[in-house]
């Protein structure tokens, strides 16, 4: 389970404004959907990029807040989440390639929304017809003997090797830059193969997503 015991109190890198963050004692980070680009659904643990916006206006990133001591409790605020609708100002104003990291990848899972939307439709689509058409191949057939000694009518169980189809993916153009240029942030990091190959794949360059992958398990 996700347990909190008291606060970390940090100062911001830009201007030293003071702010309280979650001190966890245990993380969960079980969630309702987990997608391939790192997005989570009704997720146990905050779910975004590490991005924050200062009460200076700097963007910065949990990671550059500077942790002075902890508490049980303080009445310094939280720092402020970075919306999406600020995204691009955010990126434009980057004054790191952390922020702008933060930043894009936030965007990627963003723009990533309407097709999370799409996929969810077309799989309750698909699951329907699977299930209709294994209902009309076993009706209950049960007799008022059957009935009166409330056995149960055949229920419907997924079978093995029913279909599972994805709506195709076409990535906008402004899509398309986001992914391109996180790959490019990405490219020289150690740890990034498996999210990677995930932008890779996306832009379609599979052999390029292939070798993120091989490159990730020598490692």
């Amino acid at each position: 389970m996700t347990r909190i015991t008291g606060v970390r109190i940090v100062a911001a890198p830009c201007c030293g404004a003071r702010y309280a963050q979650p001190r966890y004692a245990s993380m969960n980070f079980s969630a309702m959907e987990h997608w391939t680009d790192g997005w989570r659904k009704h997720s146990l643990m905050p779910n975004d990029a590490g991005l924050r916006r200062c009460r200076c206006g700097r963007f910065v990133t949990l990671g550059e807040l500077v942790e002075i001591a902890t508490s049980r409790e303080s009445d310094f605020s939280s720092i402020d989440d970075v919306p999406d609708e600020t995204l691009q100002i955010c990126i434009e104003q980057a004054q790191s390639e952390d922020v702008e990291l933060a930043a894009r990848r936030q965007l990627w899972w963003h723009l990533n929304h309407p097709y999370r939307e799409l996929y969810r439709q077309h799989r309750d689509a698909e699951e329907t017809a699977t299930r209709t058409a294994w209902e009309a191949s076993n009706p209950d057939r049960r007799n008022w003997w059957d009935r009166l000694l409330r056995r149960e009518p055949p229920r419907y169980i997924r079978q093995r090797g029913s279909p599972v189809t994805c709506p195709r993916f076409e990535p906008s153009r402004r899509q398309l830059e986001n992914l391109v240029r996180l790959s490019e942030l990405l490219g020289a990091s150690e740890q990034a193969g498996l999210e990677l190959a995930e932008l890779y794949r996306e832009q379609g360059r599979f052999e390029d997503a292939q070798a993120a992958l091989s490159a990730g398990e020598g490692r």
